[in-house]
């Protein structure tokens, strides 16, 4: 569990802030009192959570491409952060097929530019990068894959993260090593919850489907995911942020994923959307001819970071779906959104340090 009096005053940037995690992360930070900077593109999908927040009005908010090297420096000087996450990025698998270059100058260039930042600085304590758990190559193996597995995703936005990764390692062992500054990355699960309104995603797509009436269509219906509440690996990323920058003996590379319980298959999770939504919601399998490659089977072992930080999922499937679900009905009636993230966050940190004590 992180501490949220440690990051009162902090001064921190975040790169992809406008984003699905970015948008729940900054109101995690600004929550603690943290002095937030926040530097993206404009919010990707309209509407979004970004703005459904009001985070515009919350947070230092800077619009940029993160290609864009003396803009993102500029910000950065301005800023003068001491703690850096780096979510900036092209997330998308089905994209990467339809503009790989752009995937690339993204994903690997975007982090090149955040490091460069990163070395020219002289106040940044604490830098983690997020990557996915797409970055290993995959071998469709049943059991879960360590962070000393080879890293060499297939698809272009699988790879880009990979090279993400490998970026990071080199300036880590290049710039770092005698540095203040603590270097480590995050490869987490996929993540649902309320508020992602992306294009081929699984839970934007079935919200998608029940506001129009009609049946979820569900491709890949026995492929096998990592799925965890967003709320899961953000919390963890404050833990490890927080957690080198007071010692850097914990900068590392982490899985950050759920139990092998929430591993389940495309069809399941619809399943259960459908179970939490009622109103007779329904899905579908749908057959896609000339589909681009992806992956069946991904698992993740988080021994590693469970053993370093003493951290377990808290809320597990059911519960996810019950609040992502809550979260998108609360929307679709107009509800108050911030007041609805304020609370899921209480909910889960205080109930996450309850579990703790136990």
């Amino acid at each position: 569990m992180f501490d949220r009096e440690f990051y009162k005053g902090k001064r921190v940037f975040i790169t992809g802030h406008t984003g699905f995690k970015g948008s729940w992360l900054c109101r995690m930070l600004v929550n603690t009192g943290a002095e937030v900077t926040g530097y993206a593109l404009h919010p990707p999908t309209k509407p979004n959570l970004f703005e459904l927040a009001g985070l515009e009005h919350t947070v230092h908010n800077i619009f940029g491409d993160i290609r864009d090297f003396e803009k993102l420096e500029q910000a950065f000087e301005q800023a003068r952060p001491e703690i850096v996450l780096h979510l900036a990025a092209q997330p998308i698998v089905r994209d990467s097929y339809k503009d790989p270059r752009y995937t690339y100058e993204t994903n690997v260039m975007g982090t090149v530019n955040i490091l460069e930042c990163i070395r020219k600085s002289k106040s940044v304590r604490s830098f983690l990068n997020v990557t996915t758990d797409k970055v290993y190559r995959n071998r469709e193996w049943e059991w879960g894959y360590r962070e000393e597995e080879e890293l060499d995703g297939y698809d272009p936005y699988s790879n880009s993260k990979s090279c993400s990764e490998l970026v990071t390692h080199s300036y880590k062992s290049s710039f770092f090593a005698e540095s203040q500054a603590a270097i480590s990355t995050a490869r987490a699960g996929n993540v649902i919850g309320g508020g992602d309104f992306a294009t081929d995603r699984i839970i934007p797509d079935c919200v998608r489907a029940v506001k129009d009436q009609r049946k979820i269509g569900v491709r890949n219906r026995y492929s096998v995911r990592p799925y965890q509440h967003v709320l899961e690996p953000l919390t963890m990323y404050l833990l490890i942020a927080q957690k080198q920058y007071e010692d850097s003996r914990y900068a590392g590379y982490y899985n950050v994923g759920p139990d092998e319980c929430d591993c389940i298959t495309t069809g399941a999770l619809a399943e259960m959307f459908c179970k939490y939504w009622g109103e007779e919601a329904k899905w579908e399998s749908q057959t896609e001819e000339s589909a681009p490659h992806e992956a069946r089977f991904l698992r993740l072992d988080c021994s590693r970071i469970k053993e370093r930080f003493g951290w377990r999922p808290y809320w597990h499937m059911e519960k996810c779906m019950e609040m992502t679900c809550r979260f998108y009905k609360i929307w679709l009636h107009g509800g108050d959104v911030p007041a609805e993230m304020d609370f899921e966050i209480a909910a889960f940190l205080e109930g996450e340090e309850k579990n703790e004590g136990k």
